[in-house]
């Protein structure tokens, strides 16, 4: 473990951003706090996250897959994409961190998701631990820690002090890019800080959340529960809750004519929209229960079913804050699993 004052983090910003991007979460006019790429003066925010998650950086609102150029009855296919730089994201904490880990599972499978893999594999992650976590976490129901994020690199910050640990062959080949403004130290300081988060943690309002009610083999029990009328009935279908979810992976593919040509692209979509999905034979799920009922038995029983037991939350709390109408998962996990 490493260790620099947390005076001369900016130096240490700047040797990493010699060699590649570095991206890390700057305050906004509005008071919340958005990943932008670091440059000279720019002031790293004390928000415990960010209005949106990493999640961007591999899996964008938005990205143009390819474009069709025509000729008369000849159709020429261009391949849209740029070759991606290295790049770095400081200040991931540990949900996010762990979200990362379903979206591999979901876009590293076979047929491997090109445009994401090339991303993953030039992104380095480093992580920060959640020295004051907020009211509406709840990642430890999903066995995270927010006192050791995962990540190429964990990060620990104290009021003078930020303490670095390399995780993997990234990390360490990043961290020796700062070898000269950091020094060795001893784990002391960041255990004591860990115990601090630990105790947070579980004072907080939603630390008796569990999960044990939920995981694969649930679906006959819960999908014909009639409690899904009561929760769903004041549901907007407004779609906040997927786009500021770190891991929904939900897109749809569009075309449209530029004058020139044609471009395809993808951009994000919603299960919770009555257009989603929708095929020339009509639509799947004909009501908002039906499709309030699916985002979030694919959370807890769907995912978790088809993926070891993994669930599909990381327990951010995006949704807790965000939601017009103060409908979230962890009403849902209560309602249902009665606990």
């Amino acid at each position: 473990m490493r260790k620099c004052s947390l005076d001369s983090l900016n130096l240490v910003f700047a040797e990493i951003a010699k060699s590649q991007k570095l991206y890390l979460p700057v305050d906004q006019t509005d008071g919340s706090a958005a990943f932008q790429k670091w440059e000279e003066g720019t002031v790293y925010s004390n928000v415990l996250n960010t209005a949106r998650s990493a999640k961007d950086f591999f899996f964008p609102q938005t990205e143009n897959l390819m474009e069709f150029k025509t000729s008369g009855k000849m159709i020429e296919v261009v391949d849209t994409r740029e070759e991606c730089e290295d790049f770095a994201i400081f200040g991931v904490r540990a949900c996010d961190a762990k979200s990362f880990e379903i979206l591999d599972r979901v876009f590293l499978v076979e047929p491997v998701d090109s445009f994401y893999a090339s991303r993953r594999a030039h992104g380095t992650i480093i992580t920060m631990a959640c020295s004051r976590p907020s009211e509406t976490c709840f990642c430890t129901a999903f066995d995270i820690d927010p006192a050791a994020p995962a990540g190429d690199i964990s990060v620990w910050k104290t009021e003078t002090e930020v303490f670095w640990q390399a995780n993997t062959e990234k990390g360490e080949a990043l961290m020796a890019n700062i070898v000269s403004l950091t020094e060795e130290c001893t784990t002391e300081a960041v255990d004591e800080q860990k115990a601090k988060i630990t105790a947070i943690m579980n004072k907080l309002p939603l630390a008796q959340v569990t999960t044990e009610a939920f995981g694969a083999g649930k679906t006959k029990e819960y999908f014909d529960d009639p409690k899904w009328d009561e929760l769903s009935e004041a549901c907007l279908g407004c779609g906040t809750c997927t786009f500021v979810c770190p891991t929904c992976q939900c897109y749809d593919i569009k075309e449209f004519n530029t004058g020139k040509g044609v471009v395809r692209y993808r951009c994000w979509d919603s299960c919770m929209y009555s257009d989603f999905t929708k095929m020339s034979a009509g639509q799947p799920r004909l009501t908002q229960k039906e499709r309030f009922r699916q985002r979030f038995m694919h959370k807890l029983v769907y995912y978790p079913e088809n993926n070891n037991g993994l669930f599909s939350c990381v327990g951010c709390g995006r949704c807790l804050s965000k939601c017009p109408i103060s409908m979230n998962i962890v009403k849902v996990m209560k309602a249902i699993g009665g606990k």
